[in-house]
């Protein structure tokens, strides 16, 4: 088993990106509860044959088509140990939670903040914005909203993102049981950064109506087209207005690891918490996300759980408090740490970071490819690593969407779509640290082949 995964990392691009699954396979997964055991090499050869030829194909260098990261052999393999271990990080006094606040210990110098910050592995940015949103809420409210909710205290909290923003943050204001309503959607300038002077606006609104901002989420690497928000200029707001400053970095916060990019985040320093996914830029293997939050003491007070089975002592099994899961909503946890620092400590920070810089190198040859392309055309600036683009015709946002579809099922190369300025485009997202030129230029190919095949007149 672990011979056939090297060997499928090893030739990759020998295979198509993605593929469509036939029914007949799809039928195979089917079938009942199975009450007799099975023979393992024959489950083995199953998921040979079926499972991974229909995978979402992110560990190809062709696949584009959304921020995922690549994955590496080393994480891997670390990830085999960690299931081998088998070990419950939700708390208690062990090696593995040691190696968890070791890479804590890293992020707090990566982005500048203090020692008594605290941090957190989690699924993914999703659950650390929630989290975010959850410790304002409490720096807002008191830890008393844990008990009485947000109702008794009388006050209509709200927010404040932009409209780049990724759509788990309205979740997060969902689950936080504030609404999404109390969100309020910023508009973007021509640069797709949160408008600043809207958002004063927005809070001087908010505050003349009797409601209470209490948070701001700005984005660092928007999901349609790669924007950092002017992170600075937040958090001299947030701070004026004594709100909550979160960044939403799922992939972009991580470019503090590629001095060409860093500069870009400058402010970065200066947020409340972060979040962010080893898994993209990082190339971490799914799913390894965290939440970096500089007050650790009321991270601690918005989660931490008086419950007797989970009593502390000085010393022995049950010792090693404060536990993780004092800071998220998890007490079963897995090893996520392991391969995050294995892939730090093998590859080290500056090559992580030059693999960073190279996707955006490719975002920017890729534009210079279509400028020099008359039948396509930018729709967005690159501004890191994602370049939105169409084909130019009649019908451009049918022809579009129908060549998007068109390229994933060629196996050449998987974009996405998104919308830009009312247009569909086609979205290149460059994070995979295997994909080179040639993948871009056989996706820009395919693009003009299959764009001119759609668009030939019967």
């Amino acid at each position: 088993m672990l011979d056939d995964m090297l060997d499928y990392l090893e030739h990759i691009r020998e295979r198509p990106v993605w593929q469509p699954i036939p029914q007949l396979v799809r039928d195979l997964f089917h079938e009942s509860l199975p009450a007799q055991p099975a023979d393992l090499a024959t489950l083995h050869t199953s998921f040979m044959h079926n499972v991974l030829p229909y995978a979402v194909g992110n560990a190809h260098p062709g696949f584009m088509g959304w921020v995922h990261g690549g994955g590496t052999p080393v994480g891997m393999l670390a990830e085999m140990l960690a299931t081998g271990l088998n070990a419950n990080l939700g708390g208690r006094d062990q090696m593995p939670i040691e190696v968890e606040r070791q890479v804590l210990q890293w992020m707090r110098e990566l982005f500048g903040f203090p020692d008594s910050a605290s941090g957190l592995f989690v699924t993914g940015t999703s659950m650390a914005n929630l989290i975010g949103v959850l410790v304002a809420r409490t720096a807002a409210l008191g830890t008393e909203v844990r008990q009485s909710g947000v109702a008794a205290s009388g006050k209509r909290l709200t927010a404040y993102t932009s409209a780049g923003a990724h759509g788990c943050i309205a979740q997060a204001m969902d689950l936080a049981g504030l609404g999404m309503d109390a969100l309020r959607i910023i508009p973007v300038n021509d640069q797709y950064q949160m408008d600043s002077t809207a958002l004063e606006q927005a809070i001087a609104a908010d505050r003349s109506a009797g409601f209470t901002p209490f948070f701001i989420a700005a984005t660092a690497g928007t999901v349609d087209v790669g924007a950092i928000d002017d992170l600075t200029a937040l958090a001299d707001i947030a701070q004026r207005e004594a709100l909550w400053f979160h960044i939403d970095g799922a992939y972009g916060a991580l470019a503090m690891l590629a001095p060409d990019i860093a500069p870009r985040l400058r402010g970065i320093e200066r947020a409340d918490s972060i979040a962010f996914d080893f898994h993209k830029w990082g190339q971490v293997p799914y799913d390894a996300g965290f939440i970096l939050v500089r007050d650790g003491t009321l991270h601690y007070d918005t989660f931490a759980s008086p419950a007797a089975y989970l009593r502390r002592e000085a010393c022995g099994l049950a010792g090693g408090s404060p536990w993780p899961c004092d800071f998220g909503p998890d007490l079963s946890r897995g090893f996520r740490a392991l391969k995050t620092w294995f892939t730090i400590k093998v590859y080290g920070t500056e090559q992580l970071g030059r693999t960073i810089s190279g996707t955006c190198a490719l975002a920017q040859y890729m534009q210079q490819c279509i400028e020099t392309m008359p039948m396509l055309e930018l729709l967005a600036p690159v501004t890191l690593n994602i370049v939105c683009f169409r084909y130019r015709c009649e019908n451009a946002d049918q022809i579009n969407t129908q060549l998007a579809t068109a390229l994933q099922e060629s196996g050449i190369a998987a974009p996405s779509t998104t919308t830009i300025n009312g247009h569909v485009a086609i979205r290149a997202a460059i994070v995979n640290h295997r994909t080179a030129t040639r993948d871009i230029d056989a996706l820009l190919q395919a693009t003009l082949a299959l764009g001119r095949e759609l668009t030939r007149t019967p």
